[in-house]
């Protein structure tokens, strides 16, 4: 392979303009992650209607039922099976991405994804319940770290804070909207089914329009590059500088020299190779810190507002104004996503959350809870838009998607662990408990991110010569 020649294409890319192609770009790609997201949130929405189905008793989970001594509030279980299927296709699968292209594996996870999830809807038990969920979960897993890895390959390096805050906000926007439904069906039951499983339902099935909407975004041309695929790298390089230039009016300037990433093999072993060893260690040690306090307040809101003293119908309405506020903190990161380090915008929303979590533990003003949990929203969304571009720029091509795939999945099997460990923590120490669990947690994701590298404005080239 020509180091040389891929570095030509980066270079090219690096040099583009903002344009309304390079954008399109990141919004098809963005419209991907959706129903992902839709997947990952509408977890903490329907709980209630699961658990008033009586699909968590001990006779309906089957072998799950061990778990009670851990998982008190039965519903855990279905949290657990959630990320421990995310843990196994993001630290299993993730290669795939490296192997066979971030195109092909970012359509066929979503087709994964959707058969599993109406399959999942129709279940009668607790334990096939779960089982579908792990499923499911695996494409989901694969899909997301694609998604990272995508994205910083096809964005101009001073672009690229923006591009992954646009990409969360775009992803974001459907928070709300599966928080709506599920306060808005809660006690009926449309075309005789429990509102949650329509809640499931309506996601695969939008899911499907996007599939067809995002077949015609290219490829890598840095993946491509990688391959010896220099043909195909310059076809779609040439027609985005073509497209760009149309749109623009103006020549492009010449590509500035950027020195070529090391040779290697792309093997997995290469994530712990000097130069990434530390990189991968903080960054498994932060995943598994950081998404304890993401998804442990995003999954549980409507049932911490149940243990501080709110009616489980009006929970669900106060956490759909919570969850309004999620596509805003990615909105707000447009204003700053490049011009501060990513390290800096990272640390700001781990304290913001840490701080927020202790006062919303103290309170049971209902709209105070509210207020409080918009600001964690807010925080949590722009740390996430944040360290997803973080951890994809730590990393060179040949093992750009393995790596994060490895490092991501340590949140996936904390947030699975997570989820057990809130519900002990809430049936024997209420929401304080949860709280002060949280902070912690806050603390070392802190920790870890500031022994990690500057990042802001380089190419990936640039941050990646080892």
């Amino acid at each position: 392979m020509s180091n040389q020649q891929a570095a030509e294409i980066a270079a090219r890319l690096d040099r583009l303009p903002p344009s309304r192609t390079v954008w399109i770009m990141v919004i098809l790609i963005s419209l991907g992650g959706v129903f992902e997201f839709y997947d990952l949130f509408f977890t903490g929405y329907v709980a209630p209607g699961m658990v008033q189905s009586g699909l968590f008793k001990p006779e309906s989970l089957g072998p799950f039922a061990a778990l009670a001594p851990l998982a008190v509030a039965g519903f855990g279980t279905f949290v657990f099976a959630t990320f421990a299927g995310l843990w196994v296709g993001a630290l299993t699968l993730g290669y795939v991405a490296d192997r066979f292209g971030r195109r092909v594996i970012f359509t066929w996870s979503l087709v994964w994804y959707m058969v599993c999830t109406i399959i999942m809807a129709f279940q009668t038990t607790g334990f096939a319940l779960n089982i579908w969920r792990f499923v499911a979960g695996i494409g989901i897993g694969v899909e997301l770290v694609t998604i990272d890895t995508y994205i910083s390959e096809l964005i101009p390096s001073r672009e690229r804070g923006r591009a992954y805050s646009v990409n969360q906000f775009i992803t974001f926007s459907v928070v709300p909207v599966v928080a709506f439904l599920a306060y808005a069906l809660n006690g009926t039951k449309p075309l005789g089914l429990d509102y949650w499983r329509v809640v499931i339902l309506i996601g695969s099935v939008g899911a499907v329009a996007v599939w067809f909407l995002r077949r015609n975004i290219p490829e890598s041309p840095r993946w491509l590059a990688r391959h010896n695929r220099f043909d195909e790298a310059e076809r779609i390089v040439a027609e985005i500088e073509r497209r760009v230039s149309l749109e623009k009016g103006i020549a492009l300037p010449p590509p500035q020299a950027v020195e070529p990433e090391k040779e290697g093999r792309g093997a997995f072993r290469e994530i712990f190779a000097p130069g990434y060893r530390r990189r991968t260690i903080i960054l498994s040690i932060f995943n598994m810190a950081q998404v304890i306090g993401f998804y442990g307040f995003a999954a549980w809101v409507p049932t911490l507002l149940i243990h501080r003293g709110i009616h489980v119908t009006a929970s669900l309405g106060y956490a759909f104004v919570i969850a309004i506020a999620n596509p805003f903190g990615p909105l707000i990161g447009t204003l700053f996503a490049d011009k501060l380090e990513r390290k800096t915008q990272i640390c700001g929303g781990l304290i913001t959350m840490a701080v927020v979590i202790a006062v919303f533990s103290q309170v049971s003003t209902p709209w105070i809870l509210t207020v409080l949990g918009v600001l964690f929203t807010l925080a949590a969304n722009i740390m996430s838009y944040a360290y997803h571009g973080y951890q994809a720029e730590l990393f060179p091509t040949r093992i750009r998607a393995r790596a994060i795939g490895f490092v991501y999945s340590w949140s996936r099997i904390s947030a699975a662990f997570a989820g057990l460990a809130i519900g002990i923590l809430l049936h024997g120490y209420g929401v304080p408990g949860v709280a002060a669990f949280i902070g912690v947690s806050m603390l070392v994701a802190i920790c870890m991110i500031l022994l990690g590298p500057a990042t802001k404005g380089l190419s990936l080239e640039t941050i990646n010569q080892h």
